[in-house]
């Protein structure tokens, strides 16, 4: 079996005696590579003179800048093997690492879209992403199992109009919180959102408002509500539901925030800490939880759900 570097090598040499065939296109990248170094079992690039990198293969750290062969970075879910950066997961890999295999089953997948405003290419944007993403919206929610114990799973999607919340979003995150209080079982939500959708204007800002009245039915039932923040959690999302949870974890280094921080620094005209909107800084500030590695959600979840379960 080949390994990350020798498939990289053959398919270098194929890529050249394919370059002008037009059943192919490559969009290589760019980077300062000379060779390739195995480090705890993952191929990473070292940073020095190269040619093209094909990114079917290879995928660049946002953090550090270093490649890492896609195969690794999947199995090791997306983490950088070298800096530790948690990149952006696709939703249904995230839906598959937080639930028992098989037991996941999509709620309310149907929608239609809302356009009130008529927004200038606004649905044909829409359908853009739908096909891009094979989604429907920026969240996908649905009941899953985890070791077991049936929960109520909502996973945000920052490749679909960077996860944020128009009415449609909002009405499947609330009926998510409304079917978990129905049928008594806990509700878990991995946010991942720039904010409030500026296309939908004050149907947008209305989902903060009906997310977190939908957030107190559950509540009053008693069932637990965990919310997991993700890179990034931002604008409407953070001011609403996502900070409203029983147990609020992070995954690292996430950005957490309303404003940015450009418009924060000129709003209060002083200079802000190094760390400032990361879950480290929110977590030493009494925001947060816990944070935890990605590796390990799945188990400290579980253990909760758990701890709830045998009250």
């Amino acid at each position: 079996m080949l390994n990350g570097l020798q498939l990289f090598k053959k398919e270098k040499q194929k890529n050249k005696a394919k370059k002008k065939s037009d059943n192919y296109t490559s969009i290589p990248i760019k980077i300062q590579e000379k060779e390739e170094i195995k480090e705890d079992g993952n191929y990473i690039a070292n940073n020095h003179e190269s040619n093209n990198i094909d990114d079917r293969f290879w995928s660049k750290c946002p953090e550090c800048g270093e490649y890492t062969f896609n195969k690794d970075l999947e199995e090791n879910l997306f983490v950088c093997p070298k800096c530790n950066k948690h990149m952006r997961m696709n939703v249904r890999d995230r839906i598959e690492m937080l639930t028992d295999k098989g037991t996941f089953i999509e709620i309310n997948k149907e929608t239609e879209l809302v356009d009130p405003l008529k927004f200038p290419n606004y649905s044909e944007k829409i359908k853009s992403y739908k096909e891009k993403t094979n989604e429907s919206e920026s969240v996908v929610t649905g009941i899953g199992r985890i070791n077991g114990i049936r929960y109520v799973l909502c996973v945000m999607n920052p490749a679909f109009m960077m996860g944020s919340m128009g009415s449609v979003t909002g009405d499947k995150i609330s009926y998510a919180f409304e079917y978990g209080a129905e049928h008594n079982i806990p509700v878990v939500v991995c946010s991942a959102s720039g904010g409030a959708r500026m296309q939908e204007g004050m149907m947008s800002l209305m989902q903060m408002a009906k997310t977190s009245r939908a957030v107190t039915k559950l509540a009053e039932k008693g069932q637990p509500y965990i919310s997991i923040l993700t890179d990034p959690t931002t604008g409407g999302v953070s001011a609403s539901f996502a900070m409203l949870g029983d147990i609020i974890i992070s995954e690292p280094k996430t950005l957490i925030g309303f404003a940015g921080k450009r418009v924060v620094k000129q709003t209060i005209g002083r200079e802000l800490p190094e760390d400032f909107q990361t879950a480290e800084f929110m977590m030493e500030h009494g925001f947060l939880d816990m944070i935890v590695e990605r590796k390990d959600l799945k188990d400290t979840i579980y253990k909760i759900l758990y701890m709830h379960k045998r009250k």
